[in-house]
């Protein structure tokens, strides 16, 4: 195939033989400005991978907990929880519903004393939407059974009481409390511990405790749940399916997915990647920079060419292209050879990093400080799109100055001194 000369010389000037010191060292300079494109290419999907992938590990750990969907009644009753269910059920996209009751109190041992959310749960309806009872370390949730009154607790929680399986702890509800001739008296309750669980979410571990449902019911005063927990199918579409499901439930209904529970959460991991992808795209910036100046010591030495071609009839138009080609071949190139790199260390990080805790004897996420000990990477196509788009038009644009000096030198005036 015949390529336009244009191509075929700024190929050439790409690949400057180096038998001159000053052909060598501006080839020296290209390939400096490729290093820098591919490295900050490289390192900014390395690090989005990361942040994904962080992003990916808690957003599991609290879905281990929360549901997709959560309904509830605006009185906080849904006696006729199974009807609601039914009708959501009916959605091809939601796989299952539990009930649920939500509330908040205080649990006490001897002197300690400590804030949560009590939730009131059916173990073998609670299975079908949460993975809570794959995080039990110590007992079973399914000895949560009606009149037992037992209770689950978070780990944190649990180490902050002190109480162990088996051990015994008061439940105070101050919001529902009795009015007696004695006074205003807070409903307390005896509760046994019968599970412990590690979602992995500090949040959870220390301040969620289940109960049996019906226990729960009876001890608030309830006809029912305070409303069901459902699971949908893909729970990216979450918030399209509460959506739908506000259409078609009956009743006062309160519908919330799970983006909504933890939006500020979520706003923030996005407000932090949005930063750090400008941030790193600066590395970027200053390798299209060395390009620019790669682009222009190639103009300043190649003048005597530029001349010979203008004379031989070559429009300004066409050296133009030919420094074109030289700035897009190598922001190509660097573009290419950083998002391969970026890509082999994301997908091997796993490997990489134990390799060089061990290498260098130390821990980036020590087990006995961060809940996440191994740092995750979670690569995403639309990233490395972005990414290498960014990049290339970058390039594209670092060769417009160089090019458009080159288009301007004057043949008569370059060639009276050569």
């Amino acid at each position: 195939m015949k390529f336009p000369y244009e191509f075929q010389i700024g190929w050439r000037y790409t690949c400057t033989s180096k038998r001159s010191s000053s052909n060598g060292f501006i080839s020296f300079i290209s390939f400096i400005s490729m290093a820098g494109i591919a490295l900050g290419v490289a390192a900014l999907i390395v690090v989005l991978s990361v942040m994904n992938g962080f992003q990916k590990e808690v957003r599991d750990r609290m879905l281990s907990v929360l549901a997709h969907i959560e309904v509830f009644a605006q009185d906080g009753n849904l006696s006729e929880w199974r009807r609601t269910a039914g009708e959501a059920l009916q959605n091809k996209e939601i796989l299952a519903a539990a009930p649920y009751v939500g509330e908040q109190a205080m649990l006490t041992r001897d002197d300690r004393v400590c804030g949560v959310v009590l939730r009131g749960i059916m173990p073998i309806e609670e299975a079908k939407v949460s993975d809570l009872d794959k995080h039990v370390t110590k007992g079973n949730l399914t000895n949560l059974t009606p009149g037992s009154f037992g209770v689950a607790l978070g780990c944190e929680l649990a180490r902050g009481l002190d109480v162990h399986v088996g051990e015994k702890i008061t439940l105070v509800v101050p919001q529902k409390s009795t009015v007696t001739p004695a006074g205003i008296l807070p409903r307390v309750r005896q509760f046994t511990v019968v599970a412990i669980f590690t979602a992995g979410h500090y949040e959870y571990d220390s301040s969620l405790a289940l109960i049996d449902l019906e226990d729960a019911q009876k001890f608030f005063r309830l006809t029912g749940p305070t409303g069901i927990r459902l699971k949908v199918k893909d729970m990216d579409r979450a918030p399209l399916v509460a959506r739908d499901l506000a259409k078609v439930l009956s009743g006062d209904m309160w519908i919330r997915d799970w983006t909504q529970q933890n939006k500020n959460w979520f706003v923030a991991v996005q407000t932090e990647k949005r930063i750090m992808f400008i941030i790193l795209m600066l590395i970027i910036a200053v390798a299209t920079f060395n390009l620019v100046s790669s682009l222009v010591m190639t103009v300043t030495d190649k003048y005597g060419d530029i001349a010979i071609l203008r004379t031989l009839g070559a429009q300004p138009s066409s050296i133009v292209k030919i420094f074109i080609v030289q700035g897009v071949t190598i922001g190509f190139i660097g573009t290419f050879l950083g998002i391969a790199l970026g890509c082999v260390i994301s997908l091997n990080i796993s490997t990489i990093v134990p390799f060089i805790e061990q290498l260098f004897g130390i821990h980036f996420l020590p087990k006995d400080i961060y809940f996440i000990s191994e740092l995750p990477s979670d690569l995403h196509m639309l990233d490395i799109t972005r990414i290498g788009l960014i990049s290339f038009i970058l390039a594209l644009l670092a060769t417009i100055y160089p090019s458009w000096r080159a288009a301007q030198i004057k043949p008569a005036e370059v060639l009276r001194y050569e």
